[in-house]
This record gives structure tokens, sequence and C-alpha cells, in this order.
């Protein structure tokens, strides 16, 4: 295959403030609701007027506790309207925001907290306001809180939601309100978000108003947001590729629709139907494997019309037109499968965008035969975050797509991914080392993942630079495409290999415990302990041939030579985990060390396939 080194889109993007988008999409769609949020089962609307109304007031009264210009705001809380018009307050007075995820433990908060220096902090309920309350004598530039969801009773110091809007009033005159936000400038630093750390510590990412800026007006280019479009909002909004997006939603006078929770988006999803949603890949496999789990008469259907789908998918994408016979068995594949699927899906959903991790080109393809498309992209927090992006008019799957508009991408020759555009972030808060570790003198930024651009400029993923296994006898290993692969497996809920400076590359299982325990009561085996469960033979035979299956088309090297089966998840809370809810390697092979090295004892036990104590 023909590759190239470098690639670039010239065409140009203007550049602007979150500011401008905020007050120009409230003066274009009066009429129309800006937010949805669940009370209960009701869907309530905010419209942009209300949304208007509030930004002023919260701006207002953040000035008169001595918010402004540079100061840092932090949000701790989950998604919803409020997040947004605290956010949006916090742009209007020139505040810097810091969000922060509702996941993380007080000490990782604190020092959020105390690195930022965080002025006022908003929160969402008691839960998240413990933790602050916990860990504020450890912060001495905070100075306000305030409560969404406030107790009947407020401990000294804190500020309800609503208080804090009425003590605003109407925020003062339209015209001085804009004057000063519109003061704002495109260099300004909008943002300080921590990154999550899957190796060292959180480091703050300053990104300007013309980062963002810049970066929705590109993604605008490429997706071709329409001025009707209803999305569901989950991913976290600490998360930069959910806020970008939302940015570019509100400003196109789209309905931003708040879900529940994570955990709800299946059920949300069907009462919200939305027309675009943007996730990370772990949704999309959920999905699948739950589909193509069925089993029986249903599991015999659905895999005759997924190999049909795939037929009809591969033509399609090749430019080729089916033909009559191919096109008579997808359209009954359809009527009988895949509009099942986009019913699920609310019924108006025109498409899907991935990014945060790869996504296997087997789910991919599924959703496009399903008339679903994930149009999958890729960035950074670094980078505002995308860089690159599939387009329904140009979709290639197994990419991540040529880069947007103003942006350059140049691979290295060790095989780094480097990027240059306006969308690269204004450096490390505190960090000025850090920051010219990853940003050169020319501008081009050190992604730290591989990767290669194909004949036509789009861009393929291979794995992240840092996890690059190299064996002891120096064959080179990409983690992520085979445990990407595996977790298309119903059975596998999380997986890591583990192999650097060893003999041979192994696997850590967390199998998908739902579809373990149903195969297991269906051989007789009991599920009432999940220690116990993964260490029966019989699962561990199951599990062994579930993976055999999956890999059998790698080199003999790259194939793990044993596994072992984990009985509970990696976690936040254990340390394995980031709040972007990527798997921390290093932490992993620390805290189950003592199996890993059992694989490579010279006295290890002949078998594939072992339980963790």
């Amino acid at each position: 295959m023909t590759t190239l080194r470098a690639y670039a889109n010239p065409a140009p993007v203007p550049t602007g403030t979150l500011v401008e988008l905020f007050l120009e999409a409230c003066d274009s769609f009066p009429a129309r609701p800006a937010f949805q949020y669940f009370d209960g089962d009701v869907l309530r609307d905010v419209g942009h007027p209300e949304a208007y109304d509030t930004v002023r007031s919260v701006a207002a009264s953040l000035r008169a506790r001595g918010v402004g210009r540079g100061d840092r705001v932090a949000l701790l809380s989950e998604n919803r309207p409020e997040w947004a018009l605290a956010d949006y307050a916090c742009l209007c007075v020139g505040a810097q925001d810091v969000p922060i995820y509702s996941t993380l433990l007080p000490e990782h908060v604190a020092y959020i907290l105390r690195d930022s220096g965080a002025k006022a902090v908003f929160v969402s309920t008691t839960e998240q306001l413990d933790k602050v309350t916990s860990v504020r004598a450890e912060c001495p530039d905070l100075q306000t809180v305030v409560i969404f969801d406030p107790p009947q009773s407020l401990p000294a110091g804190v500020q309800a939601w609503k208080d804090f809007v009425a003590a605003g009033g109407d925020g003062g005159t339209d015209d001085a309100f804009r004057e000063e936000a519109l003061s704002a400038r495109p260099e300004d630093v909008a943002t300080l978000i921590y990154t999550s750390g899957t190796t060292g510590e959180p480091k703050g990412v300053m990104l300007t108003h013309g980062n963002l800026y810049t970066n929705v007006q590109a993604s605008q280019v490429a997706l071709r947001v329409g001025e009707r479009e209803t999305t569901l909002s989950f991913l976290p909004l600490s998360h930069v590729f959910q806020r970008m997006v939302d940015y570019l939603l509100f400003w196109r006078g789209c309905v931003i629709a708040y879900a529940h929770s994570i955990q709800t988006v299946a059920q949300d999803i069907k009462v919200v139907r939305p027309t675009l949603v943007v996730s990370v890949p772990r949704l999309y496999e959920k999905i699948y494997n739950r589909l193509t789990d069925a089993s029986g008469l249903k599991g015999a259907l659905v895999r005759w019309a997924m190999g049909v789908g795939g037929r009809w998918s591969d033509a399609t994408l090749a430019g080729e037109a089916p033909g009559a016979f191919l096109k008579a068995q997808y359209g009954l594949a359809d009527r009988l499968v895949f509009t099942k699927v986009r019913d699920a899906m609310g019924g108006r959903l025109r498409f899907f965008v991935s990014g945060g991790a790869p996504l296997t080109p087997e789910i991919a393809r599924f959703f496009h035969y399903a008339g679903l498309p994930i149009l999958e992209g890729y960035g950074l927090t670094e980078t505002s975050p995308v860089t690159n992006v599939n387009t329904l008019a140009d979709l290639r799957i197994g990419t991540v797509g040529r880069p947007i508009p103003s942006t350059e991408i140049r691979i290295a020759d060790d095989g780094e991914i480097l990027v240059r555009g306006p969308q690269i972030m204004k450096g490390y808060f505190k960090k000025p080392d850090a920051t010219a570790e990853v940003i050169d003198a020319e501008g081009w930024f050190r992604t730290g993942d591989i990767g290669e651009i194909d004949a036509d400029g789009f861009l393929k993923i291979t794995d992240r630079k840092k996890d690059i296994i190299v064996t002891a006898g120096g064959k080179n290993i990409a983690p992520q495409p085979i445990e990407n692969r595996l977790k298309t497996n119903a059975f596998v809920e999380q997986v890591v290999m583990i192999g650097d400076r060893r003999k041979f590359p192994v696997l850590l299982i967390v199998p998908d415990f739902a579809v373990l325990e149903t195969w297991a009561k269906g051989q007789g085996i009991g599920t009432g302990d999940r220690r116990a469960l993964v260490a029966e033979p019989r699962i561990q035979t199951k599990i062994l041939s579930e993976v055999e299956g999956e890999l059998a088309h790698l080199a003999s090297y790259e194939r793990p030579k044993k596994i072992g089966l984990l009985h509970e998840e990696f976690s936040l809370e254990q340390g394995t985990m980031t709040p972007k809810q990527s798997i921390r390697r290093r932490e992993v092979e620390k805290l189950y060390r003592d199996l890993i090295d059992g694989f490579y004892a010279s006295d290890a036990v002949e078998r594939d396939v072992f339980a963790a104590p």
C-alpha cells in the first residue's frame, strides 16, 4: 500500500471567541430550545432567551465575588444545563473554567483546585460538595462554592445555584454585558483541562478561545450539522470531545438533551430521538456485542443479515453498485434486523461520531450497513480536540479520516503522528518544559500516537507510542488492534496485553459477566461467586476458545501465550482507569505483577489460562 509522509488541508477557517458563538446563537434562535433535561421521566426545555438571561445573571454574580479576566472557576458536575450555563458565564467575564470529572476522588479534586488556583467552584450535588468540603482547607484560593442541587440545610460558605442566579439580578444593562463579553480575544485562555494521566500526574492543558472556535468552525465544515438537529449529550463535559461538539451544536441552534446518566443512554435515546450522537467506542462495542450474542433462530437470522450487510457495505464503500440479488437480500435483512437497530436508537439518527479511542473496523462496518454510519475521528485534549474526521461524503472505515481545514499532519521517522494547526494548545499550565517537549519551534505537536497516512490522505492510527510492546526477542507488537479485536467478542468486557521486554505477550481479561453467567448457567455451572467462576476449568476453556478464534489471523509472535482471568473490573477507585475510561497499563501491570510474573517463571504450570487470586 502506498503511504504518504505528510498531508495538509489548507482550507482556511475564521478565528474568533466562544462568546461570539454563544451570543450569535441566542440572537438567531429565540424561539427554539437550547437544552433539554430530564425532570424525572419528563423532558423539559431551556430556551435560548432563558439561557441568555441566566448567563447574564451568573456573570454578574461572579463579578460581584471578584471573579474576572484570567481567574479560574472549577466545574465539578455531571452533564446538565447548569454546567453549560456556568461555563458560558465564566467565558463572558473573561474567566477560565476548569472542568473536573465527577468521578474523581477527593484527593484528585484537591490537586486540580489547588494547582489551578480556582477562585470558585460549581458542584452538582451533595456528593460532589462533600469532596470539595473535605479538601477546602487545602485550597487557599477557593472563595466561592455554588451547588446546583442544594440540601435542605446549606453548609456555611456554600450558596445554592438559584440564589446565585437571583443575586445577579438582570445582569446589568445588556450593552454593558455584551461589551465585557465581547472584549475576549481569540488568544485568551478559555479553559484549563487536566489530562487524565495514563502516565504520571495530570497536566493542565490551556486551550484558548481561538483554539476551540476554529475547531468548531472546521468541524462544521466536515460534519455539516443542520439547524434542526438534536443530540443526546452523555459523555462527560469534562471531556473536551463532548464539550467542543456541544459548542458547535449550540451555535448551530440544535437541541442539546442531557441524559439522566451514562448508564441510562439506552433508555434516554428512545425518548430524545436524537439525529446525531457523539461517543467513545465502548458504546458501539456494547450494542454490537448484545446483538451478536443472540442465539437460536434469532442468532441465525442476525448472522445471515450481518453477512449480507457486510457484502453490501463493502460494495457501496468501494463505490460499486450492489447487484440485484444482493440488493434484494439487503432489503430483506434491513426489514428484519437493521430497522430494529435503528428504532432502538430512536429512529431519527443520521450518524454517530466516534473519538477518544480506536474503533474496531468490524464494528464500524456493522453500523454502516445497519444505516447508522459512524464517523470516526481523531484528536487529543491538546488539539481542542479534532484534527481528523471521516465525513458522510468521504468515509473510509479503518481510518480516522483526512485532516479538518487548516490542519497539517506528518509522520515522523519513528512513525509518530505530528500535527500543526490553529487548534494546538497554548501549552501546559505552569509547565513550560513539558510544553517544549511536545511542541517544537515550528509549531508541530507530538501526539504520542503511531500511525500512517494512505495515498488519499486518510490517517490510520496504529497504537500509542508508549504502548508498543518490544519482546525480549526484539519483536514489535502493537497491542491496541489486538485488544480492540477482542473487545468485539461478547465474552470480553476489558482486556490488556502485557509483554514489553518479556519472552512473549500475555493477556489480562475481565469477562463480560452478564454474558458469561448466562453461558455458565446453560452448562450447569454455579454463578454465585465471580472468583470461583473464573477459576472454573470449563469457563477457562471457553474463554481460551473465544480468544483463539478471534486472534487466529495473528503471527505466532503476536499471539498471547497465557491468559489471566480477572474477577473484578479495572476502575478509577482501583487506580487502573482514568476518568475518560482509558486503561492505565502501568498501574494494571503493577497491580497484577505477581500473576504476570508467574506466567514467565521457569516452573510455571503448563496451562494457558489462570485465574487471578
